[in-house]
């Protein structure tokens, strides 16, 4: 009882600038972005073979459930605490406070994010990564490297005071992943089989691309919390035209990135690719995230193709020239898209779409840091681990399946 009397005034006092609508809408943001984790789960289960698959939704539950152990005791406070222009440091296990909405409804919003970052490494290190080992790097991720680079530009950062925008993470979210992701695909090697002995790439298909479409629309789908919902505030009308406007340009990105992912295959290739189409719809809602409340329609178009575009070459570049296996294009979608369209976020921000003004040499030193620190602390990490403990699975276990010697059980019957 003393315990509640203590708290009433300043629950009492919170009363008065908490928005009961501001709270619901972050709060349906969170469970859309969460959405996303079934969509990554699928996407990637579908892409790789069967004997994979539960290693695969293993891992993915296991991001979100360690990452929100680590974020709550760590990983806030490093990315929001007072501190100094390159990490906070103001306390652990969830620090924060009221503004239009609770600090508990910043935090589960913060930690759907945090959660996304680090399932998009699993991608390009599936099918021959040691499961307890996925789980040492995935804790670091959760813990240290998404909080420390995400407190520069949205935590109150050095990036932040020279005016860098990304609004909802094609840098933060996406970039960082798809740096760590490169890093492990090069210390993993490719897989068994996906080079020839003159180093030709030879294709392994995925078992489901079902699976992998299905995964496309529920990405697609929490996208609209992703983006939107990061206005975080419903009420008034500039926050309404704001959100709205984040909206249309979101699933404008979308739309012409599966559009030319679908003609670039056609052209290129001869025939449509629905693996392709998946994740050209992928890079191009990538590649609005960063400026997609500070671009006009029009250029959310542009950034799509383009982003769809060179996401298309990216592929063929990393399998077949640089010889990187990456089983779902992680690298290509959510690195090389996410560091595209930050770069053309400043390109094309408008001041008079949403008061926001960023330049192109900012974003590009932002996009660059980033890159280079996520970068560089996933080849310490993944090194570390390889020529210690070993971050590979033997060639049988890769041979034969993940699924019943890592976790005993087979996804299908």
């Amino acid at each position: 009882m003393i315990i509640f009397d203590a708290v009433a005034p300043a629950v009492e006092e919170s009363k008065e600038y908490v928005n009961g609508l501001d709270t619901l809408w972050v709060l349906l943001g969170a469970m859309l972005v969460f959405w996303m984790q079934p969509g990554f789960a699928l996407v990637e289960a579908g892409m790789t073979r069967a004997k994979n698959a539960a290693n695969i939704l293993m891992k993915n539950f296991c991001d979100f459930m360690a990452g929100t152990i680590l974020y709550w005791i760590l990983g806030f406070s490093l990315m929001y605490g007072a501190g100094s222009a390159w990490f906070g440091w103001e306390g652990f296990f969830f620090i924060g406070e009221d503004s239009n909405v609770p600090a508990e409804c910043t935090f589960i919003f913060q930690t759907v994010f945090c959660a996304t970052a680090a399932t998009i490494v699993s991608g390009a290190m599936a099918e021959r990564t040691k499961f307890s080992m996925y789980l040492v790097y995935s804790m670091l991720i959760s813990a240290f490297i998404y909080p420390i680079e995400g407190h520069w530009s949205w935590g109150g950062g050095w990036l932040s005071e020279m005016g860098f925008h990304d609004f909802a993470g094609s840098t933060v979210v996406h970039l960082c992943g798809g740096a760590l992701a490169l890093a492990g695909a090069l210390v993993l090697g490719p897989r068994i089989g996906k080079y020839d002995k003159n180093k030709n790439s030879r294709a392994i298909p995925g078992h489901s691309l079902m699976l992998c479409a299905l995964g496309v629309f529920c990405l697609w789908v929490g996208w609209f919390g992703f983006n939107p919902c990061s206005t975080v505030a419903a009420t008034g009308y500039a926050n309404a035209v704001s959100m709205s406007h984040v909206f249309v340009t979101t699933n404008m990105a979308a739309a012409v990135g599966g559009m030319v992912a679908l003609l670039y295959t056609w052209i290129v290739d001869g025939k449509p690719s629905l693996s392709m189409v998946c994740n050209g719809v992928l890079a191009g809602l990538v590649g609005i995230t960063a400026g997609c409340d500070c671009v006009e329609i029009w250029a959310s178009f542009v950034i799509g193709a383009v982003t769809s575009l060179i996401m298309c070459i990216s592929v063929n570049v990393i399998d077949k020239v640089f010889k990187i296996d990456d089983p779902v294009g992680a690298v290509s979608v959510h690195g090389v898209g996410g560091f595209v369209g930050t770069i053309l976020a400043g390109v094309f921000c408008n001041p008079a779409v949403d008061g926001v003004e960023c330049s192109i040499g900012v974003q590009a030193l932002g996009a660059f840091a980033v890159a280079g620190f996520a970068f560089v602390c996933g080849m310490i990490i993944f090194l570390g681990i390889k020529y210690t403990v070993g971050l590979r699975v033997e060639e049988r276990i890769e041979e034969e399946g993940l699924d019943i010697y890592e976790h005993g059980e087979l996804c299908y019957n």
